[in-house]
């Protein structure tokens, strides 16, 4: 399960490095629903790494849409 939490999370992350691109930024409201997964399938394992990598995605992608206006 820990290895499935960090593909998912590898590939969020790579969606978050593109979504930093200025007029991506709508990109996160994709990205985190799919972090969220990430983080629900890191639940199940006994290794803390995938939850901490998605973890990570979520909290950087809800700090990019606040500032970008996203969240109010």
């Amino acid at each position: 399960m820990n290895l499935i939490s960090i593909l998912v999370g590898l590939v969020a992350l790579v969606a978050a490095l593109v979504a930093f691109i200025p007029l991506l930024g709508w990109m996160y409201w994709l990205i985190i629903p799919v972090a969220i997964v990430g983080f629900a399938i890191g639940q199940f394992s006994k290794s803390s790494a995938g939850r901490n990598l998605n973890l990570l995605v979520i909290v950087v992608g809800a700090v990019r849409l606040s500032i970008g206006g996203g969240f109010f």
